[in-house]
């Protein structure tokens, strides 16, 4: 199996479903429970792994084809059963559910072909196989948090069939339902509640959860994120590795390196990577008429109804609000923003904007955005390479055709 050579591949309808976050990586890197996709995948399935993407994200996340390459859906989450029917593919056969196509075997000269959605021309002559079991698919953006509770379960379950959790020396942490969480080497907790009586916890290598701090799970807490004084962190929520978050958060997921560091309220929502919610922001998840949540949908260019009681912010990578920021429900917010002032925003704030409620949006200049993410990634000795600056050239040129007719 470890010569295998297996390619993640995005349809150009999913892309455009789970933007803002697919704008700045393939798929199969969004996290959702404790790992990102590609990472479960690879659990299950250990191999050389690429991606079959846009081509912009390219320059990034390059594709590696062999003379036969397994192609796998990188929205799909996997489970046993799945992996054990992918395992006996043949090179004629394709894995569907519905009009899904799930993976198939393909040559080196067709796996150039795969994006965007050419996958059915690819393999039009297989024999369509259906899968029956169960399937998790991302495809809508609120389903990242949706999902997020059972993907923490699964994802918990594999680690503690691995891997052995370390002790918890501090005598002043409070726990309940000890055998239903895992720490990591090199974690830190101290005069914490830890509560996994209604699902998991798992706390990553390094991590740090401050005094007074309350965790309900299911709930990660990645590889070197840290946990404030006095943290409220409920079930359904994961934290990325070296976020740093404060404040209540609930059923929501924030990518790597982004901070809520202070007070405020995050529910039922997703934080891309390198974001910053300044003190006291809030969003809203629920309607004060208790209606379903609408949300702005790239493909439609209106606003679709997500069906859910709860929702709350979309953030992609790299933006920012100021202190006291209120989001109203089923907000969405592009790459690289800049957002300050008082009052709620419009639901729909595109890429490369800047500004308040109370005065005109406008775009945000490339460079000045660039200077700030430099800035910002300095700070934790990273450095925005050249592949990150040609995908946020790209948005920016992007954001600048859409920007008149997408502020509304």
């Amino acid at each position: 199996m470890n010569a295998m050579n297996i390619l993640l591949f995005d349809t150009l309808s999913s892309k455009i479903a789970l933007k803002p976050f697919s704008d700045t990586r393939p798929i199969a890197k969004i996290r959702i429970g404790i790992t990102t996709i590609e990472e479960k995948w690879n659990a299950y399935i250990p191999a050389t792994y690429s991606f079959a993407t846009e081509r912009y994200l390219q320059t990034k996340f390059s594709s590696i084809s062999t003379e036969k390459n397994l192609c796998i859906n990188g929205s799909i989450l996997p489970n046993q059963p799945l992996i054990d029917a992918i395992k006996k593919l043949k090179p004629n056969e394709t894995l569907v559910t519905g009009d899904t196509i799930i993976a198939f075997w393909c040559d080196h000269i067709s796996a150039l072909y795969l994006y965007p959605d050419n996958i059915s021309k690819v393999q039009t002559t297989n024999i369509s196989l259906p899968f029956t079991g169960e399937i998790t698919q991302l495809k809508n953006k609120w389903d990242i948090f949706t999902y997020n509770a059972q993907a923490i379960i699964e994802d918990f379950k594999q680690i503690k069939e691995i891997k052995a959790t370390q002790p918890l020396h501090d005598p002043h942490t409070i726990v309940y339902n000890p055998e239903n969480i895992f720490i990591e080497e090199g974690a830190v907790i101290k005069a914490a509640i830890l509560n996994a009586e209604a699902g998991p916890i798992y706390i990553g290598k390094n991590a740090i959860v401050e005094e007074r701090a309350v965790i309900k799970g299911p709930v990660a807490i990645g590889e070197g994120a840290q946990i404030k004084v006095g943290s409220y962190i409920s079930q359904g929520t994961t934290i990325g590795p070296y976020a740093k978050i404060g404040g209540e958060v609930s059923n929501s997921v924030v990518f790597g390196y982004s901070n809520k560091a202070h007070d405020g309220f995050l529910g039922h929502s997703v934080i891309g990577e390198w974001c910053n919610l300044g003190a006291s922001t809030i969003t809203s998840n629920l309607r004060n008429d208790y209606k379903k949540v609408t949300v702005w949908d790239d493909a439609m260019e209106d606003f679709v109804n997500t069906n859910l009681q709860f929702c709350g912010l979309f953030m992609g990578d790299h933006s920012k609000c100021g202190i006291h920021t209120m989001f109203n429900t089923g907000t969405v917010v592009g790459v690289s923003t800049n957002l300050f002032g008082t009052g709620y925003f419009k639901r729909f704030i595109p890429s490369f904007t800047k500004g308040s409620p109370i005065d005109n949006l406008f775009t945000y200049d490339l460079e000045k955005a660039l200077t700030s993410i430099e800035n910002t990634m300095g700070r934790r000795n990273k450095e925005l390479t050249q592949a990150d600056k040609s995908i946020l050239t790209h948005l920016s040129e992007e954001a600048m055709h859409i920007w008149l007719k997408s502020v509304i």
